[in-house]
């Protein structure tokens, strides 16, 4: 049974890792988390990009 609930909280449970990962990257080593931010700015752009106006 696969109710979209389930997939959202899979969905936020991985990026809130990932995330987390980041910003201790960032902490370790600033160059590193700053081209970091950036591609996850260039990454965000581009899924709005190619999401249009679908919700």
């Amino acid at each position: 049974m696969n109710r979209p609930n389930d997939d959202m909280s899979l969905n936020a449970l991985v990026l809130l890792a990932l995330g987390g990962l980041a910003v201790f990257i960032a902490y370790r080593d600033p160059q590193l988390g700053q081209a970091l931010g950036i591609g996850a700015v260039v990454i965000t752009v581009l899924v709005l990009l190619l999401k249009g106006g679908r919700q």
